[in-house]
């Protein structure tokens, strides 16, 4: 199995040494300082479930590594219709695109059934220039639930977490799936093959949709928004709103926002991804999170006021952070 990891960071770094630990042909595609320390010293995984060092080869050249079997995307959403030629050498006519992402992906209708089938999102796939680049039907659907952080260049220090729930759009437990599964499965990781790997989407961005950029807006942390009055029932108030959404495509989501809150409480004072990178200067992944979440809900009838104008005001942050 050749796996290339298009975006090296903390996840794809991570998953790539697991990988190659479980004898997989791996090739970790980063840049900069990460890219050298994993050259010269291969990825150093600091973990509570046991550290280890891995030693896959590592590039910034794609064309060096040539056509995969699977491309694992840790990219941020927002990058993937620029990707085209970082991309085109690592595919061949079966190769499977893992992407590795929050928030709702381009491939969502895809041989999705119903009313919606094959309908796509302008906020995810704007002009269709991600389905261009990113063939839906070489997707497979990955949601995360492992914490990772670069500590630093080609350090990953494992926080929790070594869940990668993957899937087919069209629900299908298909051979490329449960081979991905297998091998992630003997590097260490949980893999499971969700038929239903939307309901597992719709989950995590409960939390993303609301937190994340509740964050960006307010600087605080997991545990001061819980904490906050006030931020709390606005943060509730956006995950009953994106459950009606869900609901209305006929995804209903087995998790309730009481729950949902006390797990992010218990993270404590973690800085959310899209804080992070407000921090560091770096694009704020919102698209896929928020503004996909209120496109559904245009095209669906629901009414999302609160999300509508969370969106207003971060989407204004996000443009003047751009500048």
């Amino acid at each position: 199995m050749k796996v290339a990891v298009l975006g090296a960071g903390a996840i794809g770094a991570y998953v790539g040494a697991a990988l190659h630990r479980a004898g997989a042909d791996v090739h970790l595609i980063a840049r900069g300082p990460h890219l050298a320390a994993m050259r010269q010293h291969g990825v150093r995984v600091l973990s509570p479930r046991g550290d280890f060092t891995a030693h896959p080869h590592c590039t910034d050249d794609p064309g060096e590594v040539g056509p995969a079997d699977y491309v694992l995307l840790g990219l941020k959403a927002n990058a993937y219709g620029a990707c085209g030629p970082l991309i085109a050498p690592l595919l061949h006519e079966r190769t499977a695109v893992v992407a590795a992402q929050n928030g709702i992906p381009w491939w969502y209708f895809h041989r999705h059934g119903g009313p919606y089938d094959g309908h796509r999102l302008e906020s995810v796939d704007p002009g269709g220039a991600v389905s261009e680049v990113l063939a839906p039907e070489r997707a497979i659907g990955c949601v995360v639930y492992a914490a990772t952080e670069l500590q630093s260049p080609g350090v990953v220090r494992h926080l929790e977490g070594t869940r990668f729930s993957v899937g087919e759009p069209d629900r299908s437990l298909s051979p490329r799936c449960q081979d991905l599964s297998e091998a992630m499965r003997t590097g260490g990781l949980k893999c499971p093959v969700e038929p239903e790997l939307r309901g597992d989407i719709w989950v995590k961005l409960l939390g993303n949709i609301s937190f994340n950029p509740i964050s960006a807006l307010s600087r605080a942390t997991m545990r001061q928004m819980c904490l906050h009055a006030g931020t709390r029932r606005v943060i509730e108030t956006m995950m009953r709103e994106t459950l009606s959404v869900a609901e209305a495509l006929g995804c209903p989501v087995g998790v309730s926002v009481e729950r949902r809150l006390a797990g992010a409480e218990r993270v404590g004072d973690h800085r959310t991804s899209t804080l992070q990178d407000l921090e560091r200067g770096k694009p704020l992944e919102l698209d896929v999170l928020l503004a996909a979440v209120v496109e559904l809900a245009e095209i669906t009838g629901v009414e999302v006021p609160t999300l509508r104008t969370v969106h207003a005001i971060s989407d204004l942050l996000a443009l003047r952070s751009a500048a």
